[in-house]
């Protein structure tokens, strides 16, 4: 098994964490805030961070690509600071790579995304370097498992997939 860590940011963290936790290859999930500059961010105070997810999984199971591909297919990427009812810079869509890899994959996977014509606009995901994530408050970690039946702006678009190559 090899592991490898993801942060990605797609609007409301709850949707996005209930989603992708769910996928094959995925061994943890948590949310938080990231990609600002607020130190020890609450979800009081987090300043200009996204509300990011966390994402640890096995890249033998499921690879960086594909999960940026669900990620693209479960928010609109083509909105600029809002998803769904949530407006704002903590809801822009944005990837934070760990790796040059990953950072080559991303601008790829959008590219991808730009050339298919499934999405109502350009891709406006920001693609940055990882840097701080701090993990919001107990509450916010498993919302909707724990409130089945909470807000989510998230919902997987079957056909939003990028063709199989």
């Amino acid at each position: 098994m090899a592991n490898e860590r993801a942060v990605l940011a797609g609007g409301c963290f709850w949707g996005m964490q209930d989603l992708i936790r769910k996928r094959p290859g995925i061994n943890s999930t948590r949310v938080g805030y990231t990609g600002g500059e607020v130190p020890n961010a609450t979800y009081q105070n987090h300043g200009t961070h996204a509300e990011g997810i966390e994402v640890l999984f096995d890249n033998e199971l499921v690879s960086y690509r594909q999960i940026l591909e669900f990620f693209f297919q479960i928010h609109d990427p083509s909105t600029v600071n809002r998803q769904g009812n949530d407006l704002g810079v903590s809801y822009r869509s944005a990837i934070y790579y760990v790796s040059e890899a990953q950072r080559t994959q991303a601008f790829e996977t959008i590219e991808d995304v730009d050339a298919s014509g499934l999405w109502p606009g350009k891709v406006v995901t920001e693609v940055e370097p990882a840097g701080d994530f701090w993990e919001a408050e107990p509450e916010h970690q498993d919302y909707l498992e724990t409130r089945p039946n909470g807000y989510t702006c998230h919902f997987p678009r079957p056909d939003w997939a990028l063709p199989k190559s």
